[in-house]
């Protein structure tokens, strides 16, 4: 879903920017250091491999269309669980000495998929180098750190009336419910994705990775949207998957 938006940008870009390099000679004859050089307003994309890129929100800002151009949503420091606010950083776009000037990222709004561009000065740029997996049809999670399988478990998924909805998101809070012993078990790892039929659900049904007081249900398409793990490995997948991580639902 966000891959074709990326690709389309990137493509209409020539493929992202273009970089130089210039050297100079001192007066000994030996060549120093290079200075990367980039075309103003050029995009390159952020992130290969097993390496992402997450954002926190610094100041508050307007995530826009396009650079500076029609206002989408405006964020604060803390979202309304009071968890701060944390975009997935998809590319930059800089200036002549390659500094980020604006970042195209993923928003924590319906619909899912959501894009934009925030100013790099508003936000905290962050290596982020885990990932999860969701496989609806094998009803399981599977959690990577620096490309390895570091985690793998059964897991709860949508009922076919209330789906876990397809695509790529992003960890965008970490939450501890009051009770432990209650639907969410110890720990909720929300993300970027929302319910594709319970629009109006509190929050608007947002979807997250949490564990459950129905250990029945794992392996079982039974959920509202939400993925449910055993608790005992939610709290590891919890201790280890930072706000940022890709998290990639697919079928």
């Amino acid at each position: 879903m966000l891959g074709i938006g990326i690709a389309a940008l990137l493509a209409g870009c020539g493929g992202g920017a273009a970089t130089t390099r210039t050297t100079t000679t001192t007066a000994s004859g030996v060549k120093a250091a290079a200075a990367e050089r980039c075309a103003a307003g050029s995009i390159r994309p952020l992130g290969h491999g097993d390496l992402a890129y997450g954002a926190v929100v610094t100041r508050p800002v307007t995530a826009f269309r396009a650079p500076g151009e029609v206002p989408l949503h405006r964020f604060g420091l803390r979202n309304v669980n009071g968890a701060a606010t944390v975009f997935g950083v998809l590319a930059a776009r800089v200036d002549a000495r390659c500094r980020a000037t604006w970042l195209h990222v993923e928003l924590p709004i319906r619909p899912n998929g959501a894009v934009g561009w925030v100013r790099a000065d508003h936000v905290a740029k962050l290596p982020v180098r885990t990932r999860i997996v969701v496989d609806v049809s094998e009803r399981s999670v599977s959690f990577y750190r620096r490309g390895r399988l570091r985690l793998r478990s059964r897991a709860a998924v949508g009922s076919p009336a209330t789906p876990t909805p397809l695509g790529r998101y992003y960890v965008n809070q970490r939450l501890v419910p009051s009770d432990p012993r209650g639907p969410f078990g110890p720990g909720a790892i929300g993300i970027s994705a929302f319910s594709p039929v319970l629009t109006g659900w509190a929050q608007g049904g947002p979807v997250a990775i949490h564990g459950t007081n129905e250990p029945w249900s794992i392996g079982r398409a039974v959920s509202n949207g939400c993925i449910r793990l055993p608790n005992a490995v939610l709290r590891k997948l919890f201790a280890q998957a930072p706000a940022g991580t890709p998290v990639l639902i697919v079928r």
